[in-house]
């Protein structure tokens, strides 16, 4: 039984771990694959509050040639245009999310009590259910007392399994979120994330989207400010000193920071790159870049028709982009624009969430 325990919570980690107005309609279309795609629309753009206007373009999504931690699911680099869209400015916040909350009297699935039947439906035929004591309403949360790592391929050992870890309570429940209304929300899952979306009249980015607004004005940049990899520390919250065991914190945060901490890219959005990684609608699939036609420039893409992730068989994953305080080069190296993870609808923790875009359709 021990084993099996031991089974489910490494699942529980494995799981967690891996969604106007315009004053000037001048528009430039280009012509490919026969649609008619937007390149440069809304020439000048009063964004809504709390949005940033992401001009449609067609850039460089993937990996770089130059970049030395980029990954095989990163690649091939291909180009892709997308339309414009707003974005938010920053990672919605715990007072965004709270708003949302006593709106609906929503209860993110952190809160909810565990179904077991719904559970053992992702798990091995073999699987045994645990005590009680282990299925009970939770989230990851990473562990600051780890002194020292065996083998850094395995993640569980600076991540645990906090019973009564929330959005409200994100170091468990002795914890709370006073004076943190500018902190990014956590422990939202993709399914919390389109909860909040569907009320607030918004959606997820693609993959592509969110690259394309990470890029700001540039066009196949490494990262969010260019291609320096120095002034990291500088430009986003990552992790400094030796993951996961030192954390020096030189920029003042030891792990999370309030939104807006670090200097904004080129069209005015913040935290593109660490302090959260950012939930996706894309599928998470390692094949996806290597199957596709990219002769032209894809159009609009949604990524991927299924999930494959080798090391989840059991589960289907989303992207996650971005990085967050954790990312360090010496494990992740995901502060890269390119950079991906993959995360199940359902799986939350103290390092992922969201912002969310609209098209100008969505705002008339």
């Amino acid at each position: 039984m021990k084993k099996n325990i031991n089974y489910i919570v490494t699942f529980l980690i494995t799981v967690s771990l891996f969604n106007c107005r315009n004053t000037t309609t001048e528009v430039l279309e280009e012509t490919t694959n026969e649609e008619s795609v937007i390149i440069k629309t809304l020439a000048e753009v009063e964004a809504p509050n709390g949005l940033v206007w992401v001009e449609g373009k067609t850039f460089l999504q993937g990996a770089k040639n130059s970049d030395q931690y980029a990954m095989p699911r990163e690649k091939p680099a291909h180009n892709v245009t997308v339309d414009g869209f707003f974005m938010d400015l920053t990672e919605v916040t715990n007072k965004q999310f709270r708003a949302f909350v006593e709106a609906t009297d929503y209860v993110t699935i952190a809160e909810r009590t565990i179904d077991w039947e719904e559970m053992k439906k992702q798990l091995p035929p073999d699987a045994t259910k645990p005590h009680d004591s282990v299925l009970q309403p939770g989230s990851l949360i990473f562990n600051k007392n780890v002194d020292a790592v065996v083998n850094m391929n395995n993640y569980a050992q600076w991540w645990t399994w906090k019973v009564g870890a929330d959005w409200q309570h994100p170091e468990g429940p002795d914890s709370n979120i006073d004076g943190k209304d500018n902190h990014p929300v956590v422990h939202v899952t993709l399914d919390d994330a389109l909860a909040y979306c569907k009320w607030a009249n918004r959606r997820l980015p693609t993959e592509a989207e969110w690259e394309a607004a990470a890029q700001g004005t540039n066009i196949n940049t490494i990262f969010t400010w260019g291609n320096d990899a120095s002034v990291l520390d500088t430009n986003a919250n990552t992790w400094q000193g030796v993951f996961p065991t030192k954390n020096e914190s030189l920029d003042g945060f030891e792990f999370i920071s309030p939104v807006k901490s670090y200097p904004k890219n080129s069209i005015g959005l913040y935290d593109m790159t660490g302090n959260v990684w950012e939930l996706t609608s894309d599928l998470f699939n390692v094949n996806y870049y290597k199957e596709l036609e990219t002769s032209q420039p894809l159009i609009n893409p949604k990524g991927a028709k299924t999930s494959y992730n080798p090391m989840n068989s059991y589960q289907e994953e989303y992207i996650i982009k971005g990085g967050s305080f954790l990312c360090h080069a010496s494990y992740c190296a995901s502060f890269r624009i390119s950079a991906k993870m993959g995360v199940t609808s359902d799986s939350s923790s103290d390092h992922v969430g969201f912002r969310t875009v609209a098209t100008p359709d969505m705002l008339n």
